[in-house]
């Protein structure tokens, strides 16, 4: 359990901050350290600090791609569309920490696993500033590896703007759209069974649908033997179908990290 939650906070970390591939080796293999402050779960009033070792891997394939942006196959590719297989992971919550969750089952870590369709609105001559939309759709399961539950699917369309080489070799992108998610995704955060009910925590059924907005910052760089990066992401629950429930304490939220990792070994 120990180390499946120590990989869905790093692939938190990872699928978030971005690199770009340019005239880099096949493939890299590093290590460093990430600093992450992240709530409890999106709605929580608590958060966690999170200090732990950064594994750096880059695989560059023509088809399956391991870097910032997680692990990924390309399905289809042409000058305005992309489709590729995306994974994404989140962190678990231990409900004897939280306030709101106390006396209720944890939250295990979730892995997601779906199609992403990128769609290219415009460039610039040189393709180092690009507006996209990307329509990830990914079913989420949570998991303490010894036993897997479907908790329903994730649909979080995005407007992309990516700018890379800014001030000498930064990548930088922000990303902002709505999460919609079913009842069943929604109903594993949110919902209260009347077995866990109390007088001040009445029971509560979620709803699918809308699941508030996201905004997201990244900046990364490589240097020739090391690579730093950090994000900043900011959700807002208002108008969310689920913003009534009890375990909601915040109608925001913010997480935010940083990682700096040594490359050791590269394919050349």
């Amino acid at each position: 359990m120990r180390l499946i939650t120590l990989f869905a906070i790093l692939s938190l970390f990872l699928s978030t901050v971005q690199a770009h591939a340019g005239d880099l080796p096949r493939w890299e293999l590093g290590l460093g350290v990430a600093g992450l402050s992240i709530p409890d779960y999106r709605g929580s009033d608590q958060r966690r600090g999170y200090v732990l070792p950064l594994p750096y891997i880059q695989y560059r394939g023509d088809v399956f791609r391991i870097d910032r942006e997680g692990a990924h196959g390309k399905l289809f590719t042409s000058e305005r569309v992309k489709l590729e297989v995306s994974l994404a992971a989140g962190p678990p919550a231990k409900s004897d920490r939280s306030d709101a969750r106390a006396g209720m089952p944890n939250l295990d870590p979730t892995v997601e696993a779906g199609p992403s369709l990128q769609l290219f609105l415009a460039r610039n001559e040189t393709r180092d500033r690009v507006w996209s939309v990307q329509l990830p759709l990914r079913a989420a399961a949570a998991t303490d590896l010894r036993h897997v539950r479907h908790i329903g699917w994730v649909f979080s369309p995005n407007l992309n703007f990516d700018a890379l080489n800014v001030r000498g070799g930064w990548d930088v992108a922000a990303a902002v759209g709505p999460i919609y998610a079913t009842e069943d995704y929604h109903d594993y955060y949110y919902e209260v069974a009347p077995a866990f009910a109390t007088a001040t925590r009445p029971a509560y059924d979620a709803r699918a649908g809308y699941s508030g907005s996201r905004f997201t910052l990244t900046a990364s760089r490589r240097y020739p033997r090391f690579w730093v990066g950090a994000f900043a992401r900011y959700d807002n629950l208002s108008g969310a179908v689920f913003a009534d429930s009890p375990l909601v304490k915040k109608k925001d939220s913010f997480m935010a990290g940083a990682g700096i990792a040594w490359i050791l070994a590269t394919s050349h």
